[in-house]
């Protein structure tokens, strides 16, 4: 008797997921463990299973930029920013150490680390910054180069290079996580190939400066910026912060005393590799950093020189005195964005003299972002100050207060 198979029931297909159904995913797991980390204030408390999301961020992290996903990462910043500000702070952190540092061990048992740096200036010259003069002086780029180990900023056991290109700060800004983080693993490569390796990435970091922004004869004043890599190991005691207060502090104060003494030698070494003898230019340097903190405290600087020169054009339109000025400071949202915006009224009369916008970094307290507006206009010779809830979106100040 032949026997009949009997009817299977249909296996059930598993629903397909998109493409950017996974990205989304990824994404909202990146804010998520953001989020839960953040909440321990203090890391040498965090449980078993918190040290494993710990690992698991920092990996999907090292994953996210070893795909090139820049999407995910920009996305998980803007979302966490409005969620949590500590999420959005640790998330932002992890992301740009990750970025532009890169830990690796070698066949000895050592483990090396570079990092990419920059060195931010401002450049006053006539007519601009030219670039087929810009490190045309080989002599010169060397010496600079050189400097910075004979200068102490850098190990002289670690391998320092600079890149001969006067960065411009749509260049930099266009720089996303992947991309620099290509860049990085371009620099080791070329430092352990002794035949000089290619580095594509470090090449497609070159893209075209602004045309016409100055005529020959305006006096300008440029934000630029020097790119470096450091090649050292992670036990080199040169780099070693100590622990305890006292002596950190001690740390910094002499290598910002190191820097401030190199500023001031190798003026007369950058003006060779950044215009032709002759050319009148002057040269102001920032703070040396790794690549996010020194373009970010960079930018911050260039913002804030430019809301004060607007400032203080309001000022020399009306006629009026800085000391005779009273200056409304609150922050505002424009296209999306947050600012902080700075409002000049006459001390009598009430009336409008200037007013100037600035970003407003999120990664940092807000009442940072005034004390540092609050100087400026002091510098300035405002005196008289307040500092407002919001400004809406008629541009009136809402909850002014004294500012002390």
């Amino acid at each position: 008797m032949t026997t009949m198979p009997k009817n299977k029931r249909p296996v059930p297909r598993k629903p397909t997921v998109s493409p950017q159904e996974k990205d989304d995913a990824l994404t909202q797991k990146l804010c998520d463990l953001a989020l839960e980390l953040a909440e321990q204030e203090d890391s040498d408390t965090l449980s078993d299973a918190l040290r494993q999301r710990n690992s698991d961020f920092n990996k999907l992290v090292k994953k996210t930029l070893y795909q090139k996903k820049d999407e995910i990462l920009y996305e998980a910043l803007e979302r966490s920013k409005y969620a949590d500000i500590g999420a959005y702070r640790l998330l932002k952190e992890r992301i740009e150490e990750t970025s532009e540092s890169i830990v690796t061990a070698r066949a000895d048992g050592k483990n090396v680390e570079i990092d990419a740096f920059v060195i931010p200036m401002f450049v006053h010259t006539l007519g601009g910054i030219q670039f087929e003069d810009c490190f045309e002086d080989q002599e010169a780029f060397e010496l600079l180069s050189n400097s910075l180990q004979e200068a102490g900023l850098e190990s002289r056991d670690a391998v320092v290079v600079l890149v001969n290109h006067a960065y411009h700060l749509d260049e930099i800004d266009a720089i996303t996580f992947s991309h620099l983080n290509e860049m990085v693993r371009d620099a080791q490569a070329a430092m352990a190939d002794m035949r000089g390796a290619a580095t594509p990435a470090i090449d497609r970091s070159f893209g075209p400066w602004p045309e016409g922004q100055f005529a020959p004869d305006d006096h300008a004043m440029e934000l630029r910026f020097l790119l470096g890599f450091a090649l050292k190991t992670t036990d080199d005691a040169f780099y070693r912060i100590p622990q305890e207060e006292a002596a950190m502090d001690a740390y910094f104060s002499a290598r910002a005393e190191r820097f401030e003494q190199w500023a001031v030698q190798i003026v007369p070494v950058i003006k060779r590799c950044l215009a032709v003898e002759g050319a009148q230019i002057d040269v102001n340097f920032l703070y040396q950093d790794l690549f996010h903190g020194g373009k970010e405290r960079a930018i911050a600087e260039y913002f804030m020189l430019q809301m004060m020169s607007e400032l203080n054009h309001g000022l020399e339109q009306h006629g009026v005195d800085p000391a005779a000025a009273k200056a409304v400071i609150g922050p505002a949202e424009v296209r999306g964005d947050m600012v902080l915006r700075v409002n000049l009224h006459a001390s009598v009369g009430d009336a409008l003299l200037a007013s100037a916008e600035k970003p407003w970094n999120m990664a940092r307290d807000l009442e940072d972002e005034i004390a540092d507006v609050q100087d400026a206009l002091t510098t300035i010779g405002v005196s008289s100050l307040a500092l407002a809830e919001t400004y809406g979106a008629d541009g009136q100040a809402a909850g002014v207060r004294p500012l002390a």
